[in-house]
């Protein structure tokens, strides 16, 4: 009989086990999602109870005190839950200190959670305009051999990668002797000037790395009456991007040649005009200059006589006639 009542009970036990979590579901399931209409009229009358936290000790408002776990929302096909324990969190820490920090958090939570479902219920932005003009930008010929790294470039790291894990392997060794040591530190030596040596290579040698200035002598070196008239040349073919390119150097070799700066090959256009000080009589006319040249030669705008005929103006500004 005592057996009989043990078998029992284990059943109701086992059957309890089953039911009590179909329950949950059952109670669970009877909680309709909110629209986001309703989700946002409930963040907003609970905004509106956060108006009686000014932190002079008052209570807390009911409404603040009887927050859910979160809301169940509902937007078009799709439902999502938001918790709402970084909102209790605060509204716990409130009643702690009752300070006017304390409050604001609360505040600024709730306008957090605000914010967010009106930004959830905006159309994505329209990206197709971005999309063309990067398009455009990637269609230039400077990145028409931009790629990323091929297998051989993966190779070489996997494998300089293996060798510089073998070296730290062996330096960090504290049975291997001193002599050994130097050695290690002269192979990572010659591995540093063998990297530096194809990072150099790679930066002068590439066919896609175009100069600012010429690569032999500094710009004075050719006078700027034969730049200019390089540039005429080419203005009179109809090439009048690189007729301005031309008239822009002609005017950086008059103004050194004038000993307005030290001659140095290296030197790019908007370094030339920092060596201009603003009361230099030459500033306005260069800043002009090197704005023309600047938008037809790297951001390649279109070029044409009129921009040439400016060009030209500026130089005679510089002293160039």
């Amino acid at each position: 009989m005592r057996a009989c009542r043990i078998h029992i009970l284990a059943g109701l036990l086992v059957a309890s086990l089953f039911l009590l979590p179909a329950s949950c579901l059952a109670d669970s399931g009877t909680t309709a999602p909110l629209t986001t209409a309703e989700y946002r009229a409930e963040l907003d009358r609970l905004l509106a109870a956060t108006q009686q936290l000014d932190g002079s000790g008052n209570a807390t408002p009911q409404p603040l005190r009887e927050l859910p776990w979160g809301w169940h929302v509902r937007s078009g096909q799709r439902e999502f839950d938001i918790s709402a324990e970084g909102l209790q969190r605060d509204i716990r820490r409130y009643e702690k200190g009752k300070t006017v920090e304390t409050a604001t958090a609360v505040r600024t939570r709730l306008q957090s959670l605000r914010n967010e479902i009106d930004g959830f219920e905006k159309p994505p932005a329209d990206a197709s305009p971005n999309r063309k003009d990067l398009n455009s930008i990637l269609a230039r010929p400077e990145f028409r051999n931009v790629s990323g790294p091929t297998w051989g470039d993966r190779l070489k790291q996997r494998v300089l990668a293996f060798v510089l894990h073998a070296l730290g392997r062996l330096f960090r060794s504290s049975s291997f002797p001193t002599i050994g040591r130097f050695f290690i530190y002269a192979l990572m030596g010659l591995a540093i000037l063998g990297l530096g040596y194809i990072a150099f290579r790679s930066l002068t040698y590439d066919s896609s790395f175009e100069t600012v200035v010429p690569e032999d002598l500094p710009v004075s070196a050719k006078e700027w009456a034969i730049w200019l008239k390089e540039a005429r040349a080419a203005a009179a073919k109809g090439e009048w991007r690189d007729a301005i390119h031309l008239a822009y150097w002609a005017g950086i070799s008059f103004l050194e040649r004038q000993g307005t700066w030290k001659p140095d090959r290296a030197r790019t256009p908007r370094e030339y005009l920092r060596l201009l000080s603003s009361s230099s009589e030459h500033r306005d006319t260069l800043t002009s200059l090197t704005r023309i040249f600047e938008l037809t030669w790297y951001a390649k705008r279109g070029a044409s006589e009129r921009t040439f005929s400016e060009t030209l103006q500026e130089l005679e500004k510089l002293g160039c006639r």
